[in-house]
């Protein structure tokens, strides 16, 4: 009997463990950065990028752009900026914005922050498969790793 009632206890602690585990899984890939976005920075929500005048979310995953008539999340750029190439293209670190709404200071942004702006060096937080993109859309699979404006691209398909 002893020896029934230390084996449930094994399994039970087996399974907590596992459990336990999977959850920590899951919450490291919350809030991530792309693959794209510049290196050394920590703490950041938000990135404003100047060329398609678009926000990016790091906690989501998700860009922000103007389009119809409002202000739009989405997992890819909008159709017209679908082979922007991320890698290549200046992003402005947001530090001192940590709501939900970075569009709200869009005027600001954009007036500081033209078309063609470009501050301080940048340096991928992740690397291109030989220096070469490949664009094509996959709206089936947002996790994939292409550089095709879903967020997460590095270039090589492996996460």
């Amino acid at each position: 009997m002893k020896t029934l009632k230390l084996l449930a206890a094994g399994i039970l602690l087996l399974a907590t463990t596992a459990t336990t585990q999977a959850q920590v899984s899951v919450n490291v890939n919350i809030g991530t950065p792309p693959a794209w976005g510049p290196a050394g920075y920590s703490n950041i929500d938000y990135y404003y990028i100047p060329d398609i005048q678009s926000y990016y979310d790091i906690r989501l995953s998700q860009f922000i752009y103007f389009g119809n008539g409002r202000w739009i999340r989405s997992r890819n750029l909008p159709q017209q900026y679908r082979n922007y190439d991320l890698y290549n293209g200046y992003k402005v670190v947001l530090h001192d914005y940590h709501g939900r709404s970075p569009y709200v200071h869009y005027k600001t942004h954009k007036a500081k922050y033209h078309k063609g702006y470009k501050g301080k060096p940048q340096k991928a937080i992740g690397h291109r498969n030989n220096g070469k993109h490949d664009y094509k859309h996959n709206s089936g699979n947002h996790n994939s790793n292409r550089g095709n404006g879903n967020g997460k691209g590095n270039g090589n398909g492996k996460h």
